[in-house]
């Protein structure tokens, strides 16, 4: 049976971003990335496995026109680097063979925040309130869906015995009932967090651990572990 590949977007380009900074707004080598990353965890223990579909997780980008709380300027966010960014992205992505794009869709309040280095700094007295200028706040556009469907997906697919593995590319424990779910149903389920560490009570809950892309040179995560650790399913789950 083949293998399905899950890719929890916002989490891959926080860490596309942080192996790869010089091309952090570069959507061509950012689903090149994605999609290698991807591939190269069908290569398994010198078989190579079939390709169920590779799943990539996303939402559309901000494009409100917002004014900016300190200047009260208007933003057009539609025209920022990060929506231009985000939209060929996707674009590239649906015209690769066997990946499927799914969306959710942002919250339709988009409050304003502080950014958190600056509120460190607020915090430490290195800063004064009156003082924040118009590059220390950013909108809080928040995403809603995406978990959802990577959570139905897993258990769609471990149900339907489409799949006899899942590999998930994310890094947070909101997938964790979905993953019991899968290994309940003879899914062997393997996490790829792309270098980051994840804490230890999260390994009980997958079978395995392996990181596909290149190592950054300087990676604020020393601690991660390596890239293919295999972890023993318990028989119980």
């Amino acid at each position: 049976m083949p293998t399905a590949i899950l890719i929890d977007g916002a989490y891959f380009i926080k860490r596309f971003r942080s192996i790869e900074p010089h091309n952090a707004l570069d959507p061509v080598r950012a689903s090149e990335f994605a999609f290698r990353c991807a591939i190269a965890h069908l290569s398994d223990g010198g078989r190579r496995r079939d390709l169920y579909r590779i799943f990539f997780y996303d939402c559309p980008p901000l494009e409100k026109k917002l004014h900016n709380p300190i200047t009260k300027k208007g933003v057009d966010f539609s025209k920022s680097g990060e929506a231009i960014f985000r939209l060929k992205l996707h674009d590239l992505l649906r015209a690769k063979r066997k990946v499927a794009l799914r969306l959710g869709h942002l919250a339709n309040d988009t409050p304003w925040t502080i950014k958190p280095n600056v509120i460190d700094e607020l915090l430490k007295g290195k800063r004064k309130f009156e003082d924040l200028a118009e590059g220390d706040v950013i909108p809080n556009a928040r995403q809603k869906g995406v978990d959802m469907r990577i959570g139905i997906d897993i258990s769609s697919l471990s149900i339907k015995k489409q799949v006899d593995q899942i590999v998930l590319i994310a890094g947070d424990a909101d997938f964790v009932p979905a993953a019991k779910l899968a290994r309940r149903e003879g899914v062997d389920f393997v996490l790829d967090p792309m270098w980051q560490s994840i804490p230890m009570n999260l390994y009980e809950h997958i079978d395995g651990l392996r990181t596909t892309c290149a190592r950054p040179q300087r990676d604020k995560e020393d601690d991660a572990p390596a890239p293919a650790a295999a972890i023993p399913a318990d028989p119980g789950e």
